[in-house]
């Protein structure tokens, strides 16, 4: 039976990812061009070419997991292991050498590839400890669901604490880079910290069937038609999030009014990027509460497709928000909807890639569950990346401005507005198109749970 200190530590492990993770996602592309110094095109074929990698240490790290054996299970031991290299990839990350524009892209090149590879390394046996917490599909969306109200909740931490601490950080007299490495030493440790907790509170308690033969698992996962699925699905939710996070940066910088406000009456608010990047992690927890009892109600596949199709409205509307006093209201109103309907979407993601392993398990007799939560890795570093490039070369062809001060064409402000719109609709389409065809429903799932309980039965 799942307790609820497991429930918690397992939200802590993606609190610590999470909060690295969108750092890196809304913050990167612009650290990237006008702080780093690279250009446009260089700081988008960066984020494009490292995905290659991607491609072959997310499943290597899958297949390793799989067929590590300690006291601690397959998959927990990773949290210990990695946690400090992760946090100290982190940090190399945003640091900016005092070298030529060369030998900065080599460093950025080879950070870049060092902070995936290590967030591979613990994510993907992270996401994997979702197969073997619990045999139950429902009990795996609660998990699921505690594991994305603290990645919201850590992303809302880090959102909202970036801008403040590098501001922080500047008025102690150190440089705009320096204070972005300084923030991020500051989130690293409290990652690092998060780490260990979800590995002090968590158990593995499933002995599921691990595969023996790497051929049979790669046979079985090419053959796993909703795991093609849910990967296409996967990868276009990362890319909508990520196009609206990378962009939302500049969006504020050069479209919405410097002095821009929330007024209160008694009391008003600056509007700014962090400000509106972390009402969205609030409000994606909402959604995260509500995954539960919709699923629950409708089915895992039901909820998905009608929290797109909101998003296909909510992004289209989103375009046509004037930069007015009340168009600042309107912005946070749709941000507010569009994140509650984002919020909802990401537990069940990682809830039906559990489902996967049981399909596959009981399909071919082989759970090679971290092989297959590899994936969700993958889909999502490649749905960051391939977003974090789209957005850079989008911005480069609308003829965005890097330089201080620049005041921004005409065109680039419609682009500006097109990255927060109508792009990151067009993606939610094309996503319900995907889900349409996703097959594994709620009845499907409860025969698949019910017949694998009673072979695990016999197993033992």
């Amino acid at each position: 039976m799942a307790t609820l200190k497991e429930k918690i530590g397992y939200g802590f492990g993606d609190m610590s990812s999470s909060m690295f993770w969108k750092i890196f996602s809304y913050y990167l592309p612009f650290f990237y061009s006008n702080i780093f110094g690279l250009t446009l095109a260089d700081a988008g074929l960066l984020m494009l070419i490292t995905r290659i990698w991607d491609a072959v240490s997310d499943p290597m790290m899958g297949v390793i997991a799989d067929r590590t054996k300690t006291r601690w299970g397959r998959y927990r031991p990773y949290l210990l292991w990695i946690s400090a290299p992760f946090a100290i990839a982190g940090i190399l990350l945003f640091t900016t050498p005092d070298w030529s524009y060369t030998g900065k892209l080599i460093w950025a090149y080879a950070t870049y590839i060092l902070m995936m590879t290590v967030y591979t390394g613990i994510n993907v046996p992270y996401g994997a400890m979702l197969g073997v917490m619990t045999d139950d599909s429902n009990t795996k969306t609660v998990f699921s669901s505690y594991r994305m109200f603290f990645a919201y909740g850590g992303s809302f931490i880090a959102l909202g604490a970036w801008e403040p601490l590098c501001n922080v950080f500047r008025s102690m007299g150190y440089s705009l880079a320096g204070s972005w490495q300084y923030s991020m030493i500051i989130i690293a440790c409290i990652c690092f910290c998060g780490f260990l907790l979800c590995f002090s509170m968590t158990r593995e308690h499933v002995k599921n069937v691990s595969g023996e033969s790497l051929g049979k698992d790669v046979k079985s996962l090419v053959t796993n038609s909703p795991w093609w699925i849910l990967n296409g699905v996967a990868l276009l939710s990362n890319f909508f999030n990520t196009v609206r996070g990378a962009t939302a940066a500049y969006y504020f910088k050069d479209y919405v009014s410097g002095d821009a406000f929330l007024d209160f009456g008694a009391f008003t608010i600056v509007l700014y990027a962090g400000l509106f990047l972390m009402i969205g992690e609030v409000c994606n927890m909402l959604g995260v509460a509500l995954a539960v009892p919709f699923s629950t109600r409708l089915g895992k596949k039901s909820t998905y497709y009608l929290a797109l199709v909101c998003l296909v409205v909510f992004s289209v509307l989103f375009f046509f928000v004037p930069n007015t006093v009340a168009g600042w209201w309107l912005m946070m109103l749709f941000q507010v909807l569009i994140s509650i309907c984002t919020g909802i979407i990401s537990p069940l993601i990682w809830s039906m890639y559990a489902d996967v392993a049981d399909y596959a398990e009981h399909k071919d007799g082989t759970a090679s569950t971290g092989l297959i939560f590899s994936s969700g890795s993958m889909a999502q570093k490649f749905g960051g990346a391939f977003a974090g490039w789209a957005v850079m070369a989008l911005l480069a062809a609308f003829g965005y401005n890097t330089a201080e001060g620049a005041v921004q064409t005409p065109e680039a402000i419609n682009g500006l507005k097109y990255l927060m719109s109508f792009i990151p609709a067009g993606i939610a389409v094309l996503s319900v198109l995907v889900i349409f065809i996703y097959p594994l429903n709620r009845s499907r799932m409860a025969t698949i749970n019910a017949e694998l309980k009673e072979r695990r039965k016999e197993q033992k």
